[in-house]
């Protein structure tokens, strides 16, 4: 087998992942997913971080709260509640983008109500009441 047949062979195989619906909605939902999180991190630190902050003693920014080391080190609590609450806003989105989508795929699957059968015509009524008529005489 020549090295050319491999590269095609192989570039083949890419080809074909690449075109299954699966990895191109993948790949839409973290280019969507990137667009969110610099939603998520704006909201985060210039609207969570500001109200935080006052509550955390006068800090004007949570991200600026830190514990000093006596080695001359800084704990970083700040930037650590600032990922803990990027991540917990990533989070809740996926579920609920999550859940609609289930909601959706079970509407989908649930089978519609079988019609209902259709009403005895003029005639097959007529003939009923013949035939009940004529066990009743039968009967007596």
């Amino acid at each position: 087998m020549s090295k050319q047949e491999k590269t095609t062979g192989f570039f083949a195989e890419f080809k074909q992942f690449i075109a299954r619906g699966n990895v191109m909605d993948m790949a839409v939902g973290v280019i969507i997913g990137g667009a969110f999180k610099a939603i998520a991190d704006s909201l985060v630190a210039d609207i969570i971080n500001p109200i935080l902050g006052i509550f955390a003693g006068g800090n004007s920014d949570l991200s600026n709260l830190a514990l000093h080391l006596p080695g001359g080190g800084d704990l970083m609590l700040g930037n650590f509640i600032n990922a803990i609450l990027n991540f917990l806003i990533m989070a809740f989105v996926v579920f609920c983008i999550i859940k609609g989508l289930n909601a959706f795929h079970r509407k989908k699957e649930e089978p519609a109500a079988p019609p209902a059968p259709p009403e005895p015509s003029a005639e097959e009524k007529l003939l009923t009441e013949i035939r009940d008529l004529l066990k009743e005489q039968t009967d007596a």
